[in-house]
């Protein structure tokens, strides 16, 4: 019932002639476009938003909807999984807009595009780290913000893949009897994933992986 008010509020707006006249020029002028976009996302019709807003965006850039149709495209690309476009879109914005109240939301969302791409430990862990310092500096620079419990959770699990991943390469080189270099990942768990259960692990790996490296130059 929500959904068929804002539908029945915004559609009044559009209007049922062609998008362009005769000339090549926009036949709806912002208002329309700005309902199509909203009734669109609201349809999860993501693809049909991010035309209406990108029209919205480049046919009235001073229209006082071009800023949320900005920030809407980012959104409506996230949504499609897009999220190499999404945030492209939303680091945009921020420089556009740097002082806009929606920043925060802005720098959680570039987060979760990267924490969304995030794969299991002995994959790339790339985007895990990513995420974590758009999460941290979401933390840092904005205290007490709205997506406070969020955030903690994320950084976590960023930790928790980050770390999950170093574990599994020094692994791996004490496995193929690389004991230097599994040593030194081992260590470098230990001083900077202090508390995890990785840092656990390879703190009772270093013993017997020093002892094999000097076993080794002893011979």
């Amino acid at each position: 019932m929500k959904k068929l008010l804002i539908l029945g509020s915004l559609l009044f707006f559009i209007s049922g002639c062609s998008l362009f006249d005769g000339t090549g020029q926009m036949n709806k002028n912002a208002e329309q476009l700005a309902a199509e976009g909203a009734a669109a996302f609201v349809n999860e019709d993501y693809t049909d938003a991010v035309k209406a807003y990108t029209d919205l965006k480049d046919w009235y850039p001073f229209s006082k909807y071009a800023i949320l149709a900005e920030l809407k495209i980012a959104d409506a690309q996230f949504y499609l999984e897009q999220y190499g476009e999404a945030i492209m879109a939303y680091e945009s914005f921020e420089q556009m807009h740097p002082r806009n109240e929606a920043i925060p939301y802005v720098i959680k969302q570039v987060g979760m595009c990267w924490f969304k791409q995030m794969d299991t430990v002995d994959r790339d862990d790339t985007p895990a780290k990513n995420a974590l310092a758009q999460f941290q500096r979401l933390r840092d620079q904005y205290p007490g913000n709205e997506y406070g419990k969020e955030t903690a959770d994320n950084i976590q699990k960023c930790i928790d893949n980050i770390a999950g991943h170093e574990l599994y390469v020094a692994n791996f080189y004490n496995k193929t009897k690389k004991y230097k270099a599994a040593l030194k990942r081992y260590e470098y768990i230990v001083e900077y994933f202090p508390g995890t259960e990785q840092s656990k692990i390879a703190l009772n790996k270093i013993p017997a992986c020093v002892a094999l490296v000097n076993k080794d130059q002893d011979i």
